[in-house]
């Protein structure tokens, strides 16, 4: 563990710093008050620092005062160095933000020991963030694809919509829906259909922009909102993800299938409104117009007529890759 020392006076600091050294921590120096503040920066800061009381620029107490301001994470366990031993000045250190206080001159092994008192509550506290940082990706991330949940994609999409409200820029939303999942289900279990799931997730979450938001909406429906992005643009987007997914044999089991998705897009403009409800409503229409129309295929509200079913309304149920073709069902698509 890293310790800082930051102590102005050289004796002083050569003879902490070969007692630090001899307990197993890794020791920086810091000759003074600014010094000091510079190496509680970053993300490889010490997690524990000695701060004499007294020194050049600023002083312990004013940089007790800046970490506490910064609110750093993870915590910075501070134990102020001086010779002042009056109960006014122990309050005053400790309302600067210390979490301990050891007047000069001191023992080596009181110091050791508040240290790793110190060194404690640090590695409490990187525990307890560690179980919260879980606790929020439970929350957000679906547990199956790594994706963001339906809570996320709807916090995201209201989010975006506003600020492409307040820009008048364009948003746009994808909404994708497996064919015939259920026959996957039927034939190669769900952990088959979970299987698919995964890798299909994988391969849609290649294909987007960096700072597009991809997510499972639930069973085999997954959502992608897309900021800043036309409708040309989000045409484009579905389109390379369609054709993503037709493209991919997906290993289940001893085989390998090729699975297709139905799409359907919504834009958020100043022409259609930036209502969250609206959007999803008119993206859900889209892929329901998508399935009428065959399947394996992108539906634009808006700017995509709706089709009447023809001849291959409904597009074939998954197959294995090696499997011949069978002809199209006359079935009333579903979704």
């Amino acid at each position: 563990m890293k310790i800082l020392l930051a102590e102005d006076a050289r004796f002083a600091r050569h003879l902490l710093q070969g007692a630090l050294a001899g307990w197993g921590y890794e020791v920086i120096l810091a000759e003074d008050g600014e010094q000091a503040w510079q190496a509680l920066q970053g993300s490889e800061a010490p997690s524990i620092a000695l701060l004499d009381w007294v020194m050049p620029g600023l002083d312990g107490l004013e940089v007790c005062r800046r970490v506490r301001q910064a609110g750093r994470e993870p915590y910075v366990y501070i134990i102020l160095l001086t010779g002042r031993d009056r109960p006014q000045d122990v309050v005053e250190g400790l309302a600067a933000g210390a979490d301990d206080y050891l007047r000069k001159p001191f023992d080596n092994l009181e110091l050791e020991a508040r240290i790793r008192t110190g060194r404690r509550i640090v590695e409490l506290q990187v525990e307890l963030i560690a179980a919260r940082e879980a606790l929020r990706e439970q929350a957000t991330t679906d547990p199956l694809t790594g994706l963001a949940n339906r809570r996320t994609i709807l916090e995201t999409l209201g989010k975006e919509l506003e600020r492409s409200r307040r820009s008048a820029a364009a948003c746009s939303m994808i909404f994708l829906d497996f064919d015939h999942f259920k026959q996957i289900n039927d034939t190669y279990g769900h952990a088959g259909g979970d299987s698919v799931l995964r890798q299909a997730a994988a391969a849609m979450r290649a294909i987007l922009r960096p700072y597009d938001l991809l997510g499972r909406y639930g069973g085999e429906e997954f959502v992608a909102v897309l900021p800043g992005c036309d409708a040309a643009g989000a045409r484009a987007a579905a389109e390379r993800l369609r054709e993503r997914i037709a493209a991919t044999a997906i290993p289940v089991g001893k085989t390998s299938l090729r699975v297709t998705c139905s799409v359907g897009v919504a834009v958020a403009d100043a022409r259609t409104g930036w209502e969250r409800d609206g959007v999803l409503s008119a993206a859900d229409a889209a892929l329901y117009r998508a399935k009428r129309a065959g399947r394996d295929r992108v539906v634009v509200a808006g700017a995509d007529e709706p089709a009447a079913p023809g001849p291959a309304a409904d597009a074939e149920p998954p197959r294995p890759t090696s499997a011949p073709r069978r002809p199209a069902s006359r079935r009333r698509p579903a979704r």
